[in-house]
């Protein structure tokens, strides 16, 4: 069986603010929660959807998403050296934002399909598989 997609921040923000993707995003937890088979995302991709919202909506509104996030079939994994390495080899060779590459780095670790709507991966598409959001 395949491993199951990574999520990068911008697919779980769309989500979150309702914003395109949203619906595919919701499809995919739902059936990630049916298979008892989380999705992935990094700690660090977990820090900027919180500074996102925190920034955007505020602390209230984080607090309730936070809650929310600890039933969401998602594993949440954290940043080791050798995923910091691989994410490091990624920001290194394309333009990408850091939590972006750690997303990537993630991906490539789990030989996963990484779920985003964020162009900044375009440049990855011979690396990976990407499912694009629409």
């Amino acid at each position: 069986m395949p491993a199951a997609p990574v999520l990068d921040s911008h697919a779980l923000l769309a989500l979150l603010r309702d914003e395109p993707g949203a619906e595919a995003v919701a499809t995919l937890l739902e059936k990630a929660g049916q298979r008892d088979q989380p999705l992935h995302m990094t700690e660090a991709n977990y820090a900027e959807v919180q500074y996102t919202i925190r920034r955007k909506d505020g602390d209230a509104a984080w607090r309730t998403i936070a809650g929310a996030l600890v039933a969401a079939p998602i594993q949440f994994h954290p940043v080791d050296r050798h995923l910091a390495n691989l994410a490091a080899d990624f920001k290194t060779r394309f333009k990408m934002s850091l939590a972006d590459a750690f997303a990537a780095a993630l991906a490539k670790e789990k030989k996963a399909e990484l779920v985003t709507g964020d162009p900044e991966f375009k440049a990855l598409e011979k690396e990976l598989k990407i499912v694009w959001l629409k």
